[in-house]
């Protein structure tokens, strides 16, 4: 922290929302006051900013890209510009200048009305895919298979009484629309891809499933609606954290 210049304009968090509060933690000093970007996977992490920031902006980035050596990052897909919102009150002038600067900078970027409305909408994308590709080692494309279809179709409508619970409105009015955004859009968009959360698994790292299944689940048990898919899929995903990477042996059990 004691590196960082007093001076800045912009502070951006790209880690990991398992991460959010001991990064806000270690800057807060730095954090005082200034505005802080949010391009982060899940939910509830500008609410762990907001305690530390004077305003926050939060933003969407739905792409696969891979870091290719130093300063060499590869995008893979994308399915949209980069998406930035106010957050907390008083940022409007804030965000224009920063939209202005990063689209200056060659990167597709808009402005959201609501920016909280946005990151559901894109982590239904996450709630619905990535714990199963995690889970079952399958790229994205997997996941159209008709014994998937069913239990996405579970996991959507759950996330969807959520939201309505949460007064968040997201661009598909029922589950039913999403769902046929999801099979005839963006699963063909990101068929051929591994999402963050399969790599997490496969080299033992922490997952984002807390701001993900689990905040369904969390905020689902807090307005009396019941999810037992996501609550099942966020267990699955944190047993399987706790085992560790796969190490196979010659040995097999018959």
């Amino acid at each position: 922290p004691e590196e960082v210049p007093s001076s800045v304009d912009y502070i951006f968090i790209t880690a990991k929302g398992t991460g959010t509060a001991a990064i806000c933690e270690q800057f807060a000093g730095v954090m005082k006051g200034k505005t802080v970007v949010s391009l982060q996977n899940g939910i509830g992490n500008e609410e762990v900013i907001a305690r530390y920031a004077g305003s926050v902006i939060g933003g969407t980035v739905t792409t696969n890209f891979s870091v290719e050596g130093p300063a060499q990052v590869r995008v893979k897909s994308e399915s949209g510009p980069m998406m930035l919102g106010v957050w907390s009150d008083g940022e409007a002038a804030g965000l224009d200048r920063l939209i202005g600067i990063v689209r200056a900078a060659g990167v597709p970027v808009e402005r959201s009305p609501d920016i909280r409305a946005g990151k559901w909408a894109k982590s239904l994308l996450n709630i619905t895919v990535n714990p199963l590709c995690a889970l079952f080692s399958v790229p994205v494309g997997a996941t159209a298979d008709d014994r998937l279809r069913g239990v996405i179709a579970h996991l959507v409508h759950e996330t969807f009484a959520v939201m309505a619970a949460e007064d968040v409105r997201v661009p598909w009015a029922t589950p039913e629309a999403y769902l046929a955004h999801l099979f005839g859009v963006q699963v063909p968009d990101f068929a051929a891809v591994y999402p963050s959360m399969y790599y997490d698994i496969k080299i033992g790292r922490k997952t984002e499933i807390d701001l993900l299944n689990g905040y369904v689940a969390a905020l689902g048990e807090r307005h009396g609606i019941p999810t037992p898919y996501n609550r099942c899929i966020a267990d699955l995903v944190r047993f399987r954290e706790s085992a560790g990477p796969a190490h196979p042996t010659d040995e097999a059990l018959s």
